[in-house]
């Protein structure tokens, strides 16, 4: 039955939302002419002769050129550091799952299942567990290992499920938020990485001007819901599985024959001397995460999306040991971040408009008084489900909808923790209805969206269910 919804969403929603950046493109129109009718509230005036003080209009024109000039100039500029990052997020990820002994360890690991219920419930694990230490890396080893599983099942004359292992490949995003990798989190973690993204009004209400990672990731709420999906979504995976023979669809019979293989360019050689630079420049930057970690000043509470990403360019430059093979793997991985690039500019103009036009502080003022302390985290998790649809990607939605849930949080005494996971928590929880990260899993795969989308509402309804009695409890 869940299937089934989750197939009539996929079909309404693939129907009717355009491509996100044409999204990205109609939010920006529709946010400005939504700060030109609404925004822009009156100014108070000080009359020189009578002393009092009343309320004056702001012309129209007045706020319009100060809307483009804002938008203009920094507003489209505001997350060109964050842009970069989740890029290298994306490209320092894939680039280590593309490496000789991780793609090695995937071959062993498809071997070990004897059936599709245990290679759904082993490629989720294994998907969700490495998401949460990296989404890219998450998102590549769910596609590499759900197809190898799949091969070597067939190969031992296994029938199998192929629907339902692709699918599991896929759930590595249901948890990232929650994970290493995760952008709201982790460009909180110090004030001048939540500046990149925050006005100041908004960095006002934060104590320091950050929220540590011990408040977020290693808080008893992000541990209860991310161990919980993790357990839950495996045991899921697992019943899901087809008991009857005449129900298991394999990729033959979904007339999938060949699908894009990642290998890494046996031509891609390189000269001791480059080499040897390439392990002492790949050493370096591991050992700098270790340093950084022994240091009792910084420590895992300020882990940020730059020390994610020089540890996975140091270990990914291991990995590969020629830095030929590691550039081609980087070149390969590229091509995913086109999404990030062009959008993110437009997200950052947004944002800013929001706050100049004083949208955001409207929207905060309506979400705090349509609920309680208690029900704010779930409205805004429910909300943020929603908005990532619009805007599928974590970076960007945090940038639009981190302003107004920590407005929001500070004005009815929610702590910015709180706030800041529940945006985390939706963000990630409806991206097993959202295909646009699916695109990387599709290819390798050669699934199609409509195959395994049954699945993945079903692991969302479990998730979603847990995720939102976690911000009851905590």
């Amino acid at each position: 039955m869940i299937a089934r919804i989750g197939l009539l969403l996929s079909a309404t929603i693939g129907r009717w939302i355009p491509e996100p950046f044409v999204l990205a493109l109609g939010l920006t129109v529709v946010t400005a002419i939504l700060a030109l009718l609404f925004g822009f509230p009156p100014v108070e005036q000080l009359d020189a002769v009578t002393g009092s003080s009343s309320l004056v209009p702001v012309p129209r024109t007045s706020a319009a050129m100060k809307l483009l000039d804002t938008w203009w100039s920094p507003g489209l500029w505001k997350f060109l550091g964050f842009s970069m990052q989740m890029s290298l997020i994306l490209v320092t990820g894939y680039a280590v799952a593309q490496s000789r002994p991780v793609r090695a360890f995937i071959r062993w690991l498809s071997s070990l299942p004897g059936n599709t219920a245990g290679a759904a419930a082993m490629v989720g694990l294994v998907a969700m567990s490495t998401g949460l230490i990296n989404w890219g890396l998450g998102l590549i080893v769910g596609a590499l290992l759900a197809k190898a599983t799949a091969d070597s099942l067939e190969r031992r004359g296994i029938r199998t499920h192929y629907p339902l292992i692709c699918a599991a490949g896929y759930t590595g995003l249901l948890v990232w938020h929650g994970g290493l990798s995760g952008s709201a989190p982790t460009k909180m973690s110090k004030p001048g990485e939540a500046a990149d993204v925050l006005p100041a009004s908004v960095l006002e209400t934060l104590e320091l001007g950050a929220v540590p990672l011990q408040q977020t990731l290693f808080s008893n709420l992000n541990l209860f819901v991310s161990l919980g999906v993790l357990a839950l979504v495996t045991i899921t995976l697992y019943l899901l599985a087809p008991r009857k023979a005449d129900q298991i669809r394999t990729a033959g019979d979904l007339g999938i024959t060949e699908s894009e293989e990642m290998t890494v360019d046996p031509e891609a050689r390189s000269g001791i001397l480059a080499i040897a630079f390439n392990l002492i420049i790949g050493s370096a930057l591991v050992t700098g995460m270790i340093l950084y970690l022994a240091d009792e000043k910084r420590g895992f509470g300020s882990i940020s999306p730059n020390e994610i990403n020089a540890t996975m360019l140091g270990l990914g430059m291991l990995l590969h040991v020629s830095p030929a093979s590691y550039l081609r793997s980087i070149e390969s991985a590229v091509r995913g971040c086109a999404g990030i690039i062009v959008q993110f500019p437009l997200y950052a103009g947004i944002m800013m408009m929001m706050s100049v036009s004083g949208l955001m502080m409207m929207a905060s003022d309506f979400a705090v008084a349509s609920s309680t302390p208690d029900t704010l985290p779930l409205l805004t998790f429910f909300s943020a489900g929603v908005v990532n649809f619009f805007v599928p990607s974590g970076g960007g939605q945090w940038g639009v909808q981190g302003p107004i849930a920590l407005e929001a949080g500070a004005a009815a005494g929610v702590s910015p923790s709180k706030m800041i996971m529940s945006v985390a928590y939706g963000d990630q929880l409806t991206n097993m209805l959202q295909p646009f990260w699916a695109l990387p899993l599709l290819a390798i795969t050669g699934i199609k969206a409509r195959d395994i989308v049954g699945y993945t509402a079903c692991v969302m309804v479990i998730a979603g269910i847990w995720m939102a009695l976690g911000l009851l409890i905590f």
